[in-house]
């Protein structure tokens, strides 16, 4: 008598445990594809412009436009997760993801472009924030006394990842596959929708707030004594991405007129490159302290920077050296943002946390967008050697200056999560 119910008691627990193990697959194969399509038409621009005839100061209003889509919808929607449900928030960011796809598919035309970019940036914006803090309670439901770790990291690790492999394939395709313009749009489309399908069969994690709040845009949502630790960490995410948008809004046009590669698959491989140096290094400092990867990460981007402008001013600009000062850069900047995004997860209150998270990501997608739309506007009066090495100048400083008040922030964040004098404090932190 006593087995039976205690066999009945376990099963079901343990069957809804593997739901939500899936559930955090499942979310995690949604993000990558939607992430991936913020990437993909990067390698393809020039075959736009072969198409359309528009100048190069054309991308970077197109890139613009996605900008504008990724920061309002992350201002607008970001947060809203948080009152109406991950999976209420997370099926329409998917949604427009493959209206978007559907669009760069059909309509021909640079409009097309404007209105792909935008609706792209759009389902960034939304997918990027609820998906991550889904996969984090996916996590905990799954596991709920293994360490949150993989929980938290679970979800910037997929974002960088699916950036990387939606430059990656796409100019894979553009250079080896028949019809580049519509191929990876296809497959994108069709990894959309059965991430919808997949996200509709996972459990909801977040119970909605009865009632509920009126709707207002997003603001900082963290407790008030870990607000100075927040804007650290918000800055250490902007130098981040400042890092990540230098590199990949210059590479292009320094393989095609610095070092004459035109290859598409090249294009696509060298960002690849940048942003799977950033995931590498989620591994590599998966047991380090947030300080040391802080550290390690700001000289890694500082030295990756150091290589890149070497490279270019060599006599014979070398390639070699080029690739790998963008990895080591990358790998920089996936440093930093692990600490930092890392940071915000575990002072956010859970009632709080997409809107949280949607704030360290706005401020990391402004740092890759400044850059990426600067450096546009600067190509026009001055050479892709000089404006790589003015602005690797102006993110270096920046790194510089900022790493006192970083450090000081992650060094905050580290002392209740260790104190023996804090363990309500520390086990509150290690489950948020």
């Amino acid at each position: 008598m006593d087995t039976t119910v205690t066999t009945n008691t376990v099963e079901p627990k343990t069957h809804r445990r593997a739901r939500f193990e899936v559930g955090f697959w499942s979310v995690g194969f949604s993000f990558v594809a939607a992430m991936a399509l913020g990437t993909a038409p990067s390698p393809l621009y020039g075959l736009y412009q072969q198409r359309d005839g528009f100048s190069t100061f054309t991308i970077t209003l197109i890139f613009a436009v996605y900008s504008l889509g990724s920061t309002s919808s992350l201002f607008l929607a970001g947060h809203a997760s948080d009152w109406f449900g991950r999976k209420f928030v997370l099926l329409p960011g998917l949604a427009i993801g493959a209206a978007s796809a559907a669009v760069f598919m059909w309509w021909r035309a640079l409009p097309g472009l404007y209105v792909g970019r935008f609706l792209t940036g759009v389902s960034v914006g939304i997918v990027a924030a609820t998906a991550t803090a889904y996969m984090a309670e996916l996590h905990g439901r799954a596991k709920p006394d293994a360490s949150p770790r993989r929980g938290q990291l679970g979800g910037s690790i997929v974002n960088l990842g699916g950036l990387a492999l939606g430059a990656l394939v796409s100019g894979l395709l553009a250079q080896y596959v028949y019809a580049p313009l519509s191929v990876i749009y296809v497959a994108l489309l069709i990894a959309l929708g059965l991430g919808m399908v997949v996200v509709a069969l996972t459990p909801e994690t977040f119970r909605r707030p009865v009632p509920r709040p009126p709707y207002r845009a997003q603001h900082i949502a963290v407790p008030r004594a870990a607000r100075g630790q927040f804007f650290a960490a918000t800055g250490a995410a902007a130098i981040a991405f400042a890092g990540l948008g230098l590199f990949t809004g210059l590479a292009g046009t320094l393989l095609v007129e610095t070092l004459h590669r035109t290859s598409l698959a090249l294009s696509g491989a060298t960002v690849f490159a940048v942003f799977a140096g950033a995931v590498l290094m989620y591994f590599v400092t998966l047991v380090w302290s947030r300080t040391l990867t802080l550290e390690v990460g700001i000289g890694a981007l500082l030295v990756g920077l150091g290589l890149v402008v070497v490279s270019i001013w060599l006599s014979t600009p070398n390639l070699a050296l080029f690739l790998v000062g963008g990895t080591l850069s990358g790998a920089g900047s996936g440093a930093v943002f692990k600490g930092s995004l890392t940071t915000v997860m575990m002072i956010a209150e859970p009632e709080h946390r997409a809107e949280s998270l949607a704030g360290i990501l706005l401020a990391g997608y402004l740092g890759l967008s400044i850059p990426a739309i600067a450096l546009g506007i600067t190509l026009r009066d001055v050479s892709p050697k000089v404006t790589l090495l003015g602005f690797s100048i102006v993110v270096a400083l920046a790194a510089i200056a900022s790493t006192p008040a970083l450090l000081r922030g992650q060094r905050t964040t580290v002392g209740p999560v260790t104190s023996p004098d804090s363990k309500a404090d520390s086990r509150s932190l290690e489950h948020a």
